[in-house]
């Protein structure tokens, strides 16, 4: 366990942030209990980071303790009696580097997940999703520690209350720190060479097959980074289009009504209701989800924006939208976390002025608003 000061911006992929009081990088689940009941103990305020894939803090940064979760490692468990793999994983495992064993294994599920930044600790609390899959969908439990009662207390999947991008673990986490801090996630995963069933069209077309199609998972991997490669979402020290949070806002889900307000040709996708472990959850018939880089690209804010012309009054060009892709907002050279949130502002408003439709953050924004 380490302890000493640093910036925020060296712990996050938007590399924005000011300096965090006391830092602490835990390689061990005691480290991180530890760390958790000194801060609660002292009444200091706490901030839980993992991969910082998901997270900009404001440039006053975070007065009190940071954990920094590092603890590392996948363990087997006993193998249920529906057969298939059940596995334990560290809240601090490298989330990609996870779904490259899952393949290794032929655990079915998560290739579609290839390329997502960040730990796996962090997969549940956001309900991660991509190209049409869901972590619920082959998450057993999750094992936290509860700072309200001082125990650690573990969730079932159902318990989870997963959503869209949401979970009770996050609906219970304030300005950064969680009431439910994740120490394992156990996953439940059937076996074979191929993938789930392909559900997303952009996908499929890269591969060449139908949607529900199944094809091998190792190919599944190599064509979702190639994709998320190309919208700039796969980190690359060399490419400034990924210092970012990734997608900056979450596709809303709006009542059948908004799309009186939309033109027809506008995308819209099903919205499904939760489903149980390996479900899908059936078809909500009164709501339905708009792509929120088409509203944005659409309400006048394209590729670049805030590189030139009036943007540079906005951002001072060190921040823009990606220039390959409209949901994510960039460091493009020594921008500022004020920066990156005013063109979180502006573009939000343009959406609302537009459309009538709130656009939603989807990283966690630690002593700032939008």
């Amino acid at each position: 366990m380490l302890i000493y000061m640093t910036m925020l911006s060296e712990l996050t992929t938007a590399q924005v942030g000011g300096p965090a009081t006391d830092y602490v990088r835990a390689t061990s689940e005691a480290d991180i209990i530890e760390t958790i009941q000194r801060a609660d103990s002292t009444g200091t305020p706490l901030l839980v980071i993992g991969g910082g894939s998901n997270m900009l803090v404001s440039d006053q940064g975070f007065d009190g303790i940071v954990l920094h979760i590092a603890s590392n490692g996948v363990d087997a468990l006993p193998i249920p009696s529906c057969g298939g793999a059940n596995v334990r994983v560290q809240a601090g495992t490298n989330w990609d580097e996870f779904v490259q064993t899952s393949i290794e294994n032929s655990w079915v599920g998560p290739a579609a997940l290839s390329g997502i930044p960040g730990t796996v600790g962090a997969t549940p609390v956001q309900n991660v999703g991509a190209y049409g899959v869901e972590v619920k969908e082959f998450i057993a439990s999750v094992r936290t520690y509860d700072r309200e009662t001082g125990r650690q207390k573990t969730f079932a999947n159902a318990d989870l209350k997963f959503g869209y991008r949401d979970s009770i673990l996050k609906r219970t986490m304030t300005n950064g720190s969680p009431r439910y801090v994740v120490l394992t996630v156990d996953f439940q995963f059937e076996l074979g060479e191929l993938s789930s069933p392909i559900r997303y069209a952009e996908l499929a077309r890269q591969l060449g097959v139908e949607p529900g199609d199944r094809v091998d998972s190792a190919l599944v991997r190599e064509k979702v980074l190639e994709l998320r490669a190309s919208k700039g979402m796969v980190l690359n020290p060399e490419d400034r289009d990924t210092y970012s949070t990734g997608s900056f806002f979450t596709n809303p889900i709006v009542p059948l009504s908004a799309l009186d307000k939309l033109p027809e040709d506008a995308p819209r996708f099903p919205v499904t209701k939760p489903g149980g472990l390996f479900g899908r959850g059936e078809e909500d018939p009164e709501h339905v989800k708009l792509s929120a880089a088409w509203l944005i690209q659409h309400a006048g804010f394209d590729k670049g924006f805030g590189l030139e012309g009036e943007s540079v009054q906005i951002a001072g060009g060190r921040a823009s939208l990606s220039t390959k892709h409209t949901l994510a907002i960039t460091n493009r050279s020594g921008a500022s976390a004020e920066d990156i949130f005013a063109i979180a502002r502006a573009v939000r408003a343009g959406v609302k002025d537009a459309f009538g439709i709130e656009l939603e953050p989807e990283p966690v924004v630690v002593n700032a608003r939008i």
